[in-house]
């Protein structure tokens, strides 16, 4: 009776659902290691760095691009080498990782809450509310991702913050439409009736009964709009309208030794490229993974 339990609380819990669909698959099960082992990274990433490599009393322009393996003025070694300011890559790059990791979830976890509200409001009420918010999400839609951002960025200028607010004003409208279209499928079943009857408020219905019961395709976007988020920011650093130089990111990064690229001082570029791509692949293939397990449609 307690096997038959559990494998019920399995069955029916959305959690272990998804984390038992990853388990299954040895290619997610690595991805979902690299995430974790790398969002890790990002939160001891200061007792893990070798130095603070945006702390100008801890640098010199004397071991500046020195080759993976150097030793540095001081004795100490660069195992991933310096770039252009003497900063230790391997500090850059866990520096870095924070603020990419920072700036996707932040702005994921913002662009979710609008999106979902907006969404159950426009299915749970429809006629002119849902047309206002479905146009607007059609308007924002219809534009590239990277030209809103660019555009948006020109105008309020570079910062942390202010990438984060970018990227949630092109990210919602994905929540909002995959939740009304799940919403709208909820709102004709016999709970959402009931509730109703019994006069529960519309923020109970909405956030009580209906959101739940969309969770499954906002799992999945939110994992793969992370993914998408990170590769956003990178790519406005390294046009240089992101992040400013005292707010790395691997795209930053990345960008500062573009140029010397090709004259032998690879690393400035390379090993921030790795690590972005690293990220960005692991959550692509949990994030795939998620949609196979909690989409029926997929299951066979």
């Amino acid at each position: 009776m307690t096997t038959l339990a559990f494998r019920r609380f399995g069955e029916d819990n959305l959690l272990a659902r998804a984390l038992n669909g990853i388990l299954k698959s040895p290619k997610a099960t690595v991805a979902g290691i690299v995430c974790i082992l790398l969002l890790l990274t990002a939160l001891i990433g200061p007792w893990l760095a070798p130095q603070n490599p945006y702390d100008l009393m801890q640098i010199s322009i004397m071991d500046a691009k020195l080759p993976p393996g150097s030793e540095s003025m001081t004795g100490s070694t660069y195992w991933l080498g310096t770039d252009g300011q003497g900063r230790d890559m391997l500090s850059a790059m866990i520096y870095g990782l924070r603020t990419s990791l920072a700036v996707g979830l932040v702005s994921g976890v913002v662009a979710l809450s609008i999106g979902t509200s907006l969404g159950l409001i426009a299915a749970y009420f429809g006629g002119r509310i849902d047309t206002l918010i479905m146009r607007l999400v059609d308007l924002m839609l219809g534009f590239p991702t990277i030209l809103v951002a660019l555009m948006l960025l020109a105008l309020i200028g570079q910062g942390l913050g202010k990438v984060m607010t970018a990227l949630v004003l092109v990210q919602w409208a994905l929540f909002a439409r995959a939740v009304r279209g799940a919403a709208l499928v909820e709102k004709g079943k016999e709970y959402i009736e009931a509730a109703m009857c019994l006069d529960l408020s519309k923020t109970r219905i909405l956030f009580g009964h209906l959101l739940p019961n969309c969770l499954p395709p906002l799992i999945v976007i939110a994992t793969l709009q992370v993914a998408n988020a990170i590769a956003a920011e990178a790519t406005l650093s390294f046009l240089g309208i992101g992040l400013p130089i005292t707010e790395p990111s691997l795209g930053l990064l990345i960008s500062n030794g573009y140029e010397v690229l090709m004259s032998g001082q690879y690393w400035i570029s390379v090993y921030p490229g790795l690590l972005l791509v690293a990220l960005v692949f692991s959550i692509n293939i949990v994030g795939d993974r998620l949609r196979e397990v909690l989409n029926p449609r997929l299951q066979k």
